[in-house]
C-alpha cells in the first residue's frame, strides 16, 4: 500500500529558516523531525491537504506555492509518495496540537535534526 503525503518546506517572510516538527511518541517514526504535512485524503488536492494538516497539527495558516520535490520511499510496512511544496507562514503562532515540538532551522543546520530516510533526497536540494 502506498500513502500519498503532502509536506511543506515552510518559511516565514524574509527568513530562510525552515519549519520542522517532531513526531509524537506512539506514532510511526516517533521522535524524528519532519517537514510538516500529512496524508492526502481521497479526492483531496494535495495543496489543500497540506494547509489542512498544518492547521490541525500546528494551528497556523500557510500559503502553498510551487512543488519542490516528489519522492517515493518504501518502509517495511508501507510505502509513501511524498509531495514537497514550498510554503510560507501566513498567520498564527505555532502550537503543538499534534506534534511533540517544532523548530525553525536554517537550511545549513537541517542535518543536525534526525529526519526520516524518505527526506534525504530533499535535504540534498535544500542544503546545496
Amino acid at each position: 500500500m502506498t500513502v500519498l503525503v503532502a509536506a511543506g518546506v515552510i518559511r516565514r517572510a524574509n527568513d530562510p529558516a525552515i519549519l520542522l516538527t517532531r513526531r509524537p511518541t506512539g506514532t510511526h517514526l516517533e521522535g524524528l523531525w519532519e517537514f510538516p504535512g500529512g496524508k492526502v485524503e481521497e479526492g483531496e488536492d494535495p495543496r489543500d491537504a497540506l494547509v489542512r494538516e498544518v492547521r490541525e497539527e500546528c494551528g497556523v495558516e500557510i500559503e502553498v506555492d510551487e512543488i519542490v520535490d516528489v519522492i517515493f520511499h518504501a518502509y517495511p510496512k508501507k510505502s509513501v509518495l511524498l509531495l514537497f511544496y514550498e510554503a510560507r507562514l501566513v498567520s498564527g503562532d505555532i502550537q503543538h496540537l499534534e506534534v511533540a515540538d517544532h523548530a525553525w532551522v536554517p537550511p545549513e543546520k537541517l542535518r543536525d535534526y534526525p529526519l526520516p530516510p524518505a527526506d534525504e533526497p530533499l535535504l540534498k536540494k535544500l542544503i546545496a
